[in-house]
């Protein structure tokens, strides 16, 4: 089974316009995420998809295969599908976001490793959520599962819910890297938004609407997706750390 990584990136961004070659370190951020990409070895070819010739140009100076994709594919993930024509059937196909520059070979390796088991068509990651200001964070997604880690929903409110207030729920943070068998993918981008992503924003629950499951996969990396530039800062700092 063949094993390839998929970068997109847009250059339009309402909170962060041109976000892709913000410089972090002396280096565009998107040149940090395909770095730490290409060097787990884990990928039998690694992408990044754009519709932006400044964000293609960028890409191709540091050594990158770029695909140049229609630009009105709704979302990343649109754009991901649209390279499967250049990859071998029945592959797995991780989207890395063009705004994770700590991604790393851990989570991404456990995320292929998922797909050992014949019935993962989706996996995810997550991680632990201590703050308690993140619970009532909207922008930072919560996700519970069942007894076999599979995704009972997403949501930007606090769940579970803990009635009692006895603090003896589990709570975990949603990392956006998502890993998809081809032809999962393919039946996913078809499906229309249902209600409840078009509710909470959320992409993920157009799979749960349609009864595809979603693996979650837990995992000590953090994910600092970066929507400002003061995520920047934050993201510096935490390399100097």
């Amino acid at each position: 089974m063949k094993h390839y990584a998929v970068i997109p990136a847009r250059y339009a961004s309402t909170r962060f316009p041109g976000k892709p070659l913000a410089l972090l370190k002396g280096k565009p951020m998107l040149q940090h995420v395909y770095e730490n990409v290409v060097t787990t070895r884990l990928f039998d070819e690694v992408f990044i998809a754009t519709d932006d010739l400044r964000i293609a140009a960028a890409g191709e100076g540091f050594g990158a295969t770029v695909v140049m994709t229609d630009s009105a594919l709704p979302s990343g993930t649109d754009r991901v599908a649209a390279l499967t024509e250049m990859m071998e059937p029945d592959s797995v196909i991780v989207n890395v976001q063009g705004d994770e520059p700590l991604i790393c070979k851990e989570p991404l390796a456990a995320l292929l490793k998922a797909f050992e088991d014949s019935e993962v068509q989706i996996a995810s990651l997550m991680t632990m959520l201590d703050d308690p200001q993140d619970l009532i964070n909207p922008n930072i997604v919560k996700v519970v599962t069942d007894t076999r880690l599979n995704a009972l929903y997403f949501s930007r409110s606090a769940i579970p819910y803990d009635r009692d207030g006895k603090a003896l729920a589990q709570y975990f943070r949603h990392i956006g890297v998502y890993a998809f068998r081809s032809e999962a993918l393919h039946k996913f981008v078809a499906l229309s938004p249902g209600t409840l992503e078009n509710i909470e924003k959320l992409e993920q629950l157009r799979a749960l609407e349609h009864g595809i499951p979603i693996r979650m996969v837990i995992t000590d990396y953090q994910g600092i997706g970066i929507d400002s530039p003061e995520d920047m800062q934050k993201v510096e700092q935490q390399i100097k750390d």
